[in-house]
This record gives C-alpha cells, sequence and structure tokens, in this order.
C-alpha cells in the first residue's frame, strides 16, 4: 500500500456533511427562546434596556450640566482650572469604552461587564453626591470625593458604553431583523431623551432649591444618582 492509499484510508474513518445536509438530530438542543413583549416579537429584556439606557444617560448628562459650576462656585476655582478638569474628565469618559469592550470581550462577557461597570458607576454617583454636602469636611475632602467620585463615573459610563447596544441587539432571533433595527431606533430615542430632559432639569434643582444655606448641589447630583440606581435595579 502506497503513502496516497494510506492517507485514503484514514480519511475514511471520518464522516462528512456537506453544506446542504441536515446535522445529525439530537446532537443539538434547540435554542430556548426568551419571552416576548406583549404577544410581539420583541423580547421583554429590551423594555429593561432602554429604561436603563435612559436613566443613565439621565444621570451622566445631569451631573455633567452643572459640574463647571460646581467646580467655579463649591470649589472657588479659576475658570481655567475648572475648564481643564472639566475636558479631562470628558475625555477619559471617551477613552474607558476602550477598557469596557476589551473586558467584555476577553474576560467577562458583555452581560456581566454591563453589572460590574454600572456598580461602579452607582457608587462613583454616591462618593461625588455626598463630596458635594458643605458640611462634610473641609475643602480638600470635598475635592478628593470630587475626583474619586469622577473617575469611577468615568470608568462607568465608558465601560458600558460598547455593551449596551450590542447586547440588546443581542436579544433578537436572526429572522426578527426589523424589529432589531426598530429597537436600535426606540434605543437612540431614549438617549437623546435622557440626555435633553436631565439638561434642563439638575440646572433646576441647583438654582431653585436651596440646602444648607446654599445652591444644592447635593440633590443636583443626588438626584442622577438615584437614577442610575434605578437604571442598576432594571
Amino acid at each position: 500500500m502506497n503513502a496516497f492509499q494510506r492517507n485514503e484510508s484514514k480519511e475514511t474513518l471520518f464522516t462528512f456533511i456537506s453544506a446542504g445536509d441536515d446535522p445529525p438530530k439530537g446532537d443539538f438542543p434547540a435554542q430556548k427562546k426568551s419571552p416576548k413583549l406583549c404577544g410581539s416579537n420583541y423580547p421583554i429584556s429590551i423594555a429593561f434596556i432602554v429604561v436603563n439606557e435612559f436613566c443613565e444617560r439621565f444621570s451622566y448628562y445631569g451631573m455633567r450640566a452643572v459640574l463647571t459650576l460646581y467646580f467655579l462656585s463649591f470649589f472657588h476655582w479659576d475658570e481655567n482650572l475648572s475648564t481643564a478638569v472639566y475636558h479631562a474628565f470628558s475625555a477619559l469618559c471617551y477613552f474607558t469604552p476602550v477598557i469596557g469592550a476589551i473586558m467584555a470581550d476577553s474576560w467577562l462577557g458583555k452581560y456581566k461587564t454591563i453589572i460590574y461597570l454600572s456598580i461602579v458607576y452607582v457608587v462613583g454617583h454616591l462618593i461625588k453626591s455626598v463630596g458635594a454636602i458643605p458640611s462634610l469636611g473641609n475643602q480638600a475632602v470635598h475635592v478628593i470625593l470630587s475626583m474619586v467620585g469622577l473617575f469611577l463615573i468615568a470608568l462607568g459610563t465608558g465601560g458600558i458604553k460598547p455593551c449596551v447596544s450590542a447586547f440588546g441587539g443581542d436579544q433578537f432571533e436572526e429572522e426578527h431583523t426589523s424589529e432589531r433595527s426598530k429597537f436600535f431606533s426606540i434605543f437612540y430615542l431614549s438617549i437623546n431623551a435622557g440626555s435633553l430632559i436631565s439638561t434642563f432639569v439638575t440646572p433646576v434643582l441647583r438654582g431653585d432649591v436651596k440646602c444648607f444655606g446654599e445652591d444644592c448641589y447635593a440633590l443636583a447630583f443626588g438626584v442622577p444618582a438615584a437614577l442610575m440606581v434605578l437604571a442598576l435595579g432594571e
């Protein structure tokens, strides 16, 4: 028997399935379909994802709407330092999606990355809100708490950014392409709605509500923190 014949005899030990053949039944369990929303083809989970994103965007843009004023009037920083810190925070928020993407793709997966970094996000908001209470320590304490809170917020908001929309798209079966397309439209509508509403609401909370005898930054940061807690609960 020559070498070609020996190789041919080995190949007969394997069973090949052509592209048109069905795989053997019983080898692959049927995929369990998720419950649908009101009898439609939309999974129930996407309702929670949309509400979660609305609350998350409200919390981020609501906090950011009064952040520069917080530096100027609460810390009494000059405009140059306030602007520099504000833009450094914004730049960090746009860098941390790289960290979230690496965590999701190489380590935890999208769902666990969203959960863990959302917890970090909530902790950052709470620390930031506590740091805005005037009676809590001196200015050094306020600055430290605020900077730690902003760092955690930047890690949380950027880290979940590359995961949430993709995770929402994963909830649909392959044949429901039109429903998936409409989901992304609603998803981005919730982003813009949360951003727009918070930009009007949090400055009102800061200026029209007085606490501790001055503008209530603790409330202006606390309401976005509460919305982020709600988003995590969703």
